[in-house]
């Protein structure tokens, strides 16, 4: 199997509010929507949206004690002032700030928001980390 991850997927309450959302906040734009899922070509990976009883329904989850797993999503940035006004952006469209900016122990500087689902976004600067133009980023060498 390959190290990588194709699709990551979040289920929502409100498909046209979360679509809202990713527009005001990310500037983003689907590749594709039906009535039930949203696809975002996110780099090399896509990001999803689906409604959130659909993919509890898909895979057999019940949809009354299906919720938001304790985990965060990432969007890193090329420099350190980009942090604090993409956490501006994403709460001027509707969400809700859970950690303002701030120098991180690992050396970088982020700040965490939630969006309207409550999936927790880190808008995290590394000074280690290459981002190429496609949005990318480079480790370095791995063992």
């Amino acid at each position: 199997m390959d190290q990588r991850i194709s699709v990551v997927t979040l289920g929502v309450k409100d498909l046209k509010a979360s679509k809202e959302f990713y527009a005001k906040g990310f500037g983003w734009t689907p590749a594709f929507e039906n009535q039930e899922i949203l696809f975002y070509q996110a780099g090399g990976m896509v990001f999803a949206l689906f409604l959130r009883d659909q993919l509890a329904a898909d895979f057999n989850a019940d949809p009354a004690t299906f919720g938001p797993a304790a985990m965060a999503l990432a969007y890193n940035v090329r420099a350190r002032e980009e942090v604090d006004s993409v956490l501006e952006q994403a709460v001027s469209a509707g969400a809700k700030l859970l950690k303002p900016a701030e120098q991180a122990s690992w050396g970088g500087y982020s700040g965490y928001f939630a969006d309207p689902d409550g999936f927790a976004w880190e808008v995290a600067w590394n000074p280690g980390w290459h981002i190429a133009p496609d949005g990318s980023i480079d480790l370095g060498k791995t063992a």
